[in-house]
C-alpha cells in the first residue's frame, strides 16, 4: 500500500520562518556521495521482565536479539547535493509468548497469543542539501521535544514524512517537518499516529507537524523552543532552559526548566485539553558524584500526553516505568549518580533515584472522550512512588570497544485508589549493546 503525504498550511507557515540558504561560497556537498557515506550496525540484546503484582494479570517476560543497520550516503557534488539514507532492522525472539508476551519488545501475538519468531522492517529517505539547509523525505529518525522516536526497546521507532534542518547561524539550529505514519518499535509495518495515554478508539490522526529552534550560542546555556500540531487532536508548545555553571575543576551547578502547554485543536478527537506541565531541576556535581532534585507539576484535568511509544516527553521526572504525568499530578524526585572513572574504572556508571507523585483523580473528567479512564470518584488522595536503580558498563578499548551492558530495575507502587490507572510492578531490564562502524 502506498502512502501519500499532504503538507498542511501550518507546516508551510512554520517552516517559512526557518532561514533559507546562506554562505553561498561554502560547498556543503564536497564530501561526495560515496566518499561521504557510512554504514553502521547496532546489535542489541534485550531482556525485559514485567513483574506485575496482581492476581488476575500474568507477568510479561520477553527476550530478543535486534539488528539495526543504518546507511547514510554523502551528497553529490555541487551547490545543491543529493543523497540517500536507508535502514534495515531485524528482531529475533529468543524467549517469550504463551502467556508471557506483551512486555513491548516483541510484537503482540495473534491467534495462539505467542509473538512471532522474527519481525523486520526497512526504509529509505531521499535527502537534499544546499549550503546550511538539509531536507529529508521518506523514512526518518527524529529526536526533539515534540516528536521523538522511541529508543528504549530492542528496535527503534521510525517515522514516515519530511524534515528540514538549518544551521545558518552559529549556535542555532532550526528545524521543521511533518510525519503521517510511524513504525512502532515492536512491529514491522507503518501505522497512523496515536497517543500514549489518550483513547482514540478506531480513530487516528492524519499527521503531526512541527517547527522549532535550538540555541547553544552562549557558554554553559542551552535552550529550545518548539511548536507542534497533531491534526484534530492538539497544539503543543515546548520551552526549556538549561544552565551549567562550573564553580571549580570539580564542582558544577546545573539548574533547568522544561515546560509544555497542550491545547485541543481541530475536531478535538481526544476531547477538551488545556494542560500546562513543567519540571524544575537542580543538580550538583562534585567529582564523579551528581545529586539531582526535581519538582514536576501537571496543571490540567487530563494527563500530559505525547505520541504513542515516542520519547517526546522531555520532563525531569519521566522514569523507567512512570512519567508522573497524571491529571493535576505533583511529583518530586531525588537522584544520585556516580561515575566510577574516579576509582579507576572508566566506562562504569550507576544511578539510583526515588520519585513520589500525588494526584486528585476526582478532578479528571468522567465524560472525557479520550481520558475518562483516569477518573476515580475515590481518588482524591491517590499517590504512587517509584524507585529506579541502574548500572552500566561500556568497554573503553580493545576489540570489544563500545560493547555496553546495562542493568535496570524499577519498582512502582501505588495506593488502592491509584491502582485504577496503574498496577504495582517491578520491571527488570538487561540490555547488551554493540555498535559497529562498518565503514
Amino acid at each position: 500500500m502506498k502512502h501519500s503525504l499532504k503538507i498542511s498550511p501550518l507546516f508551510i507557515a512554520l517552516t517559512a520562518t526557518i532561514p533559507a540558504f546562506a554562505h553561498a561560497d561554502d560547498d556543503t556537498s564536497k564530501d561526495g556521495f560515496i566518499d561521504g557515506s557510512s554504514l553502521n550496525l547496532h546489535l542489541r540484546n534485550y531482556y525485559m521482565n514485567h513483574d506485575i503484582h496482581s492476581s488476575h494479570l500474568d507477568d510479561s517476560k520477553e527476550w530478543g536479539q535486534g539488528f539495526i543497520a543504518k546507511f547514510s550516503s554523502g551528497f553529490t557534488p555541487g551547490v545543491v547535493g543529493f543523497g540517500l539514507d536507508a535502514y534495515g532492522m531485524l528482531g529475533l525472539k529468543l524467549d517469550g509468548g504463551g502467556g508471557t508476551d506483551g512486555s513491548s519488545i516483541l510484537p503482540v501475538g495473534s491467534g495462539n497469543g505467542k509473538a512471532p519468531t522474527d519481525f523486520s522492517s526497512g526504509g529509505a529517505a531521499f535527502k537534499m542539501r544546499a549550503f546550511d539547509t538539509e531536507l529529508k523525505a521518506g523514512d526518518i529518525f527524529l529526536t526533539n521535544p515534540v516528536i521523538a522516536g522511541g529508543e528504549t526497546r530492542m528496535l527503534p521507532q521510525t517515522f514516515q514524512g519530511i524534515s528540514l534542518t538549518n544551521h545558518s547561524f552559529a549556535g542555532w539550529m532550526f528545524e521543521g517537518g511533518q510525519v503521517s505514519f510511524d513504525k512502532p518499535y515492536n512491529q514491522s509495518g507503518m501505522k497512523r499516529l496515536t497517543t500514549t495515554y489518550g483513547d482514540l478508539g478506531d480513530q487516528t490522526s492524519k499527521h503531526l507537524t512541527w517547527a522549532g529552534a535550538s540555541f547553544s550560542g552562549l557558554p554553559e546555556i542551552t535552550s529550545n523552543l518548539y511548536a507542534a500540531q497533531l491534526k484534530d487532536v492538539w497544539n503543543q508548545y515546548y520551552y526549556d532552559l538549561d544552565y551549567t555553571h562550573t564553580l571549580s575543576d570539580s564542582v558544577t551547578l546545573n539548574p533547568g526548566l522544561h515546560f509544555y502547554h497542550t491545547q485541543d485543536s481541530g475536531k478535538a478527537l481526544l476531547g477538551d485539553i488545556d494542560n500546562n506541565t513543567f519540571s524544575l531541576h537542580m543538580a550538583v556535581g562534585i567529582d564523579g558524584h551528581k545529586v539531582t532534585a526535581v519538582y514536576q507539576r501537571v496543571n490540567g484535568n487530563t494527563p500530559f500526553d505525547y505520541i504513542n511509544q515516542g520519547d517526546s516527553v522531555y520532563l525531569d521526572n519521566s522514569q523507567q516505568y512512570s512519567d508522573f504525568n497524571g491529571p493535576n499530578e505533583r511529583s518530586w524526585k531525588l537522584q544520585y549518580e556516580y561515575d566510577f572513572a574516579g576509582l579507576g574504572i572508566p566506562g562504569l556508571s550507576s544511578t539510583a533515584s526515588y520519585s513520589r507523585g500525588e494526584l486528585d483523580l476526582t478532578k479528571a473528567d468522567p465524560n472525557s472522550i479520550g481520558y475518562s479512564n483516569w477518573y476515580n470518584p475515590d481518588g482524591k488522595n491517590a499517590h504512587h512512588w517509584e524507585r529506579d536503580l541502574g548500572l552500566k558498563y561500556v568497554v573503553q578499548e580493545g576489540k570489544a570497544k563500545n560493547l555496553g551492558l546495562t542493568l535496570r530495575w524499577a519498582t512502582n507502587r501505588g495506593n488502592a485508589v491509584y491502582q485504577t490507572v496503574d498496577h504495582d510492578v517491578d520491571e527488570y531490564r538487561v540490555i547488551i549493546d554493540y555498535p559497529l562502524d562498518v565503514f
